[in-house]
């Protein structure tokens, strides 16, 4: 697990991590995603390029599913999971099209940073990890892009609890925070459906000056 260079100002790498590492080795139980790919997120989006953060909770728990980046599977990934399914959904309904795999790597390379407040799960034990200290990280990622504007996307009660760590931009600009219910099955249907964050967000992008994000294809 290397450290993410263009991240690795945070002081999380020097204080929180460590501790982090010491108790994923004594971890007996298989942890996912694999270790090369637990910082795939900020390895795909440094800072300068990130325009979009969407906060997701922890890796899926399903061995072959999660590969670092939040709600994204492996392209062979079949049925998808149910989450992403209902992401896909309302993407069908904002802008008519949505990918034809759940591989969202495309998403990253436009400046979408999809990341998980815990960076690894245990297989089988949703949640697993929350406890572990990775929130810290999530924490000084949002106050650390906040310097800019930018999209940020809180889905749920627990991606919300830490909108307290984005800051007022450093240039007189706002950013644009879209906050509803989770696109899980328990509560999409209390306003997750109809929400209509893609094409908001590209419209935000376009106030901006900077190009949309293609949401729907690689």
């Amino acid at each position: 697990m290397q450290i993410p260079q263009p991240w690795a100002h945070l002081p999380f790498f020097a204080k929180d991590y460590p501790a982090i590492q010491a108790a994923l080795a004594d971890d007996t139980r298989l942890i996912l995603p694999p270790a090369a790919q637990r910082f795939a997120a900020l390895d795909a989006c440094p800072p300068e390029s990130t325009r979009v953060v969407i906060l997701g909770q922890d890796p899926y728990p399903t061995p072959g599913h999660a590969h670092g980046l939040a709600f994204s599977v492996e392209p062979d990934v079949r049925p998808l999971p149910r989450s992403l399914g209902n992401i896909f959904k309302e993407m069908q309904a904002d802008l008519g099209a949505a990918p034809k795999n759940g591989d969202l790597r495309f998403w990253a390379a436009q400046g979408v940073l999809l990341l998980n407040t815990a960076l690894t799960v245990p297989a089988g034990e949703a949640g697993g990890h929350a406890k572990l200290g990775w929130s810290r990280l999530a924490e000084q990622v949002l106050k650390d892009v906040s310097k800019r504007p930018t999209a940020f996307v809180l889905w749920g009660k627990q991606a919300q609890a830490l909108a307290r760590h984005i800051t007022t931009p450093k240039i007189d600009a706002q950013h644009l925070l879209i906050e509803s219910a989770h696109p899980s099955p328990l509560s999409a249907r209390r306003g997750f459906f109809g929400s209509r964050p893609f094409s908001r967000i590209n419209s935000w992008l376009a106030t901006q000056g900077q190009p949309a994000i293609d949401w729907t294809r690689p």
